[in-house]
């Protein structure tokens, strides 16, 4: 690595409100930084990369047979509500549909909810699908935090615990993670799919590397290499300025500038909200955390570009 390149990178997040920010290569931490030792050893708030590792959860429960395919539909999982709809077109909403978050419903998180949807109501599932169909599900990505949490209650039901237990037995203790986190419910008891995870930075890191190893950890397949492809395909373009979605997890070019998708110039991460990130750049077998408080959720991603890759580049 080409220090210079390191040495600025840590002046620029010591100046900026980055709260921690880890790098490892090929699965070795080769460089960290904390804010504080508060902040290195406290669980801290991951938001919506929270959506990623539900994406992972319900990728093991297919394979483990709690779920048949991402083709089931929300009137299997919820009839009462399904039945109790105007608009039948929305039985047909698929869990494709809520992981690529081509839902077609009405849902302004982007727009006049400033990122904050109205999510405390009593049943939140109900709220989602009580919202207007607006698109033919499938057809357009809109940002839509209804759908991760809805993804968490067909966990719960379809494995018969809640979404943080499922967790707890098939991911968290396979990679170490054994309660070093806290995951909020709603009034029902159904984990926060959206954003309620609270996490150490160095265990946000275990996930990215998880997937850089194929899905094996310990020499033990936890989600298929598959599932992890297909997770990280770049399926649908809404928001230019930070890349495809895919199954929960955003897809990158790292030279925007460049038309390819190739292996070689991509990168695929979990983002929340005021910069939080699990950022995976497979050429460079590395695995980047930041954990931070910015106004600018995405500026993690320039730093990235401007100093990690480049000092990388030989």
């Amino acid at each position: 690595m080409d220090q210079a390149q390191i040495e600025s990178l840590g002046y620029a997040v010591r100046k900026s409100k980055v709260k921690s920010c880890l790098i490892l290569k090929e699965g070795r931490l080769i460089f960290q930084y904390y804010k504080s030792n508060k902040i290195r050893d406290n669980l801290q708030r991951i938001n919506s990369c929270t959506k990623s590792i539900v994406s992972i959860l319900i990728g093991i429960a297919i394979e483990k047979g709690f779920i048949p395919s991402v083709d089931m539909t929300m009137e299997h999982y919820f009839p009462d509500i399904m039945n109790s709809l105007e608009d039948s077109r929305k039985k047909a909403i698929s869990i494709e549909h809520l992981l690529t978050m081509s839902v077609g419903l009405d849902w302004p998180e982007f727009g006049e909810w400033n990122h904050m949807p109205p999510m405390c109501t009593r049943d939140v599932v109900k709220f989602v699908f009580d919202r207007p169909l607006v698109d033919e599900p499938g057809t357009r990505m809109n940002y839509n935090s209804g759908c991760s949490h809805v993804l968490s209650a067909i966990l719960k039901k379809a494995t018969g615990m809640k979404t943080s237990v499922f967790a707890d037995k098939y991911l968290f203790e396979p990679l170490g993670i054994d309660k070093d986190y806290h995951w909020f419910e709603d009034a029902n008891g159904i984990n926060y799919g959206s954003d309620g995870l609270r996490l150490l930075p160095y265990d946000m890191a275990k996930f990215g590397q998880l997937f850089l190893q194929e899905g094996i950890w310990k020499e033990k397949e936890i989600i298929s290499a598959e599932w992890i492809r297909r997770s990280t395909e770049p399926y649908l373009l809404t928001y230019d300025y930070i890349g495809h979605y895919a199954f929960h997890w955003w897809v990158a070019k790292i030279d925007p500038n460049h038309d390819d998708f190739t292996l070689n110039n991509k990168m695929f991460f979990a983002m929340g909200l005021n910069g939080q990130f699990i950022i995976v750049i497979p050429s460079l077998q590395t695995v980047v955390v930041f954990t931070s408080t910015l106004d600018n959720t995405i500026k993690p991603l320039d730093f990235v570009r401007e100093f990690i890759v480049k000092s990388m580049g030989n």
